[in-house]
């Protein structure tokens, strides 16, 4: 294979968004994000991924909860620099398909850093997991035993339970886990006599959660069927997995204390033996405020009264709900873009509303906000962007999706540069100092010449 002179083959065999930029001195995210969106010929939305964020939230996990060791969600944010920088602080990965276990597995990650966290997996997705040295799954009803039996026998197994949060965006419990009560002893029994081995207990609170209490609750419920499993003399449960749904944005950082608070007393009263270890399956934890979507206003619409009046403005981006902002569509969150250039506080702010880039009349991403004249070209800034954004983009109407350009510092780079699967071809300098103004397509962002 021919690659351009100066490059080395482990360099051109890298995908663009493998690439991490390192800021440098008296550099910030800001200043790389500047530097992309004025770059020659860029006009493309884009996330920037502070590489720097998911470090601290590794950091704050293990200080809050010592005992509890993550499982990233992969189908949060697929994010190549996100895989590559959890695989190299040592967290584990809640995989949901053959796909995301391929994806993890291709970082050199140790199957035993994998949880198969899907209870009702296709036959096909058995057997690859089976094959690739999966041994550790879910399940929550009676068929999926019968099929672990054919397919994976030897599959140590976790039995999801039921516990929903009163105050949550999403519940889950609809669609996934058992009555802790009614159902689980029936099925402990059916993998008893089945000879399969089930060595733990998880739930899922629901995504969103703002109720810290329902911990108590749920950790307790695993209890109850630890004890149940004890009765009917199954050996081995050594695993409780106390979920994700941790929520990410700067913001709710209090709420997450309060439930790393519930977390560890609930765990500590039920199960205070250090023989049963704890893992979780946190995803917007880690990726929500380390990603900021830029996008560009490539058209924009007055709105006046029959009087002439400006009443307001229509402004249209390169990116909408088929790509990064499935949640406005869903009317789970509300969206409030920022400008990239600062405007005085005289500026005469217009009520405005934003549009996405398709033909489809839904394609709204936010209304009513308060927006000063924006010109043709300019960038509305959406941070705490980076959970279920990446992962639900799509090409609909022959649009590109977002691209990711990730930026560290000097001293997080340092600590990451040997940690695998991270080497030294995977940084490269950030456009900000100024080198690379001239060649800053996203397309290409390591030119070897």
């Amino acid at each position: 294979m021919q690659h351009r002179r100066g490059c080395s083959l482990e360099e051109y065999m890298l995908q663009p968004e493998d690439y991490v930029h390192v800021l440098g001195p008296k550099l910030s995210p800001l200043d790389e994000l500047r530097s992309v969106c004025h770059a020659t010929g860029q006009e493309d939305a884009f996330y920037l991924c502070n590489v720097d964020d998911v470090v601290h939230k590794m950091e704050l996990w293990r200080q809050l909860l010592p005992r509890v060791r993550p499982h990233y969600a992969v189908k949060c944010n697929a994010s190549r620099v996100v895989l590559n920088t959890l695989a190299a602080l040592g967290a584990g990965f809640d995989c949901a398909s053959k796909g995301e276990i391929e994806e993890v597995l291709s970082l050199g990650v140790d199957p035993s850093r994998i949880i198969f966290a899907q209870p009702a997996k296709p036959a096909t997705h058995i057997r690859f997991a089976a094959g690739r040295g999966i041994n550790l799954a879910t399940f929550d009803n009676e068929e999926e035993l019968y099929k672990m039996r054919a397919l994976h026998p030897k599959c140590r197994l976790v039995l999801r339970i039921r516990c929903d949060a009163d105050d949550a965006t999403y519940c889950l419990g609809i669609k996934y886990g058992c009555d802790a009560e009614r159902d689980a002893p029936r099925l402990l029994r059916t993998a008893r006599d089945l000879g399969l081995q089930v060595v733990g207990v998880s739930f899922h609170v629901g995504s969103g959660c703002r109720e810290e209490h329902v911990y108590r609750r749920a950790v307790r419920a695993a209890r109850h069927v630890f004890d149940v499993a004890e009765g009917l003399d199954i050996r081995g449960m050594r695993l409780l997995d106390v979920g994700g749904g941790y929520p990410g944005d700067p913001e709710a950082e209090p709420v997450f204390r309060k439930m790393a608070e519930a977390i560890n007393s609930s765990v500590a009263e039920f199960f205070p033996s250090p023989d049963v270890d704890v893992i979780s399956e946190p995803g917007m934890y880690f990726v929500s405020s380390a990603f900021t979507l830029a996008a560009n206003v490539h058209s924009k619409r007055e709105v006046r009264s029959e009087a002439g009046d400006l009443e307001s403005v229509m402004y249209y981006i390169n990116d909408g709900a088929y790509g990064s902002f499935i949640e406005a569509v869903l009317d789970t969150k509300r969206f409030r873009g920022v400008p990239l250039e600062a405007h005085g506080e005289s500026c005469d702010a217009v009520p405005s509303s934003v549009w996405g880039p398709t033909c489809d009349g839904t394609d709204k991403v936010e209304d009513g906000n308060l927006l000063p004249p924006l010109e043709l070209g300019s960038w509305l800034l959406y941070h705490n962007h980076g959970a279920y954004t990446v992962a639900l983009a799509t090409g609909f109407n022959g649009l590109p999706t977002p691209k990711v350009h990730a930026v560290v510092s000097t001293s997080t780079w340092s600590q990451l540069r040997d940690r695998a699967p991270f080497t030294e071809s995977h940084f490269v300098p950030s456009l900000a100092t100024g080198r690379r103004h001239t060649s800053a397509s996203l397309a290409d962002p390591h030119p070897c010449v």
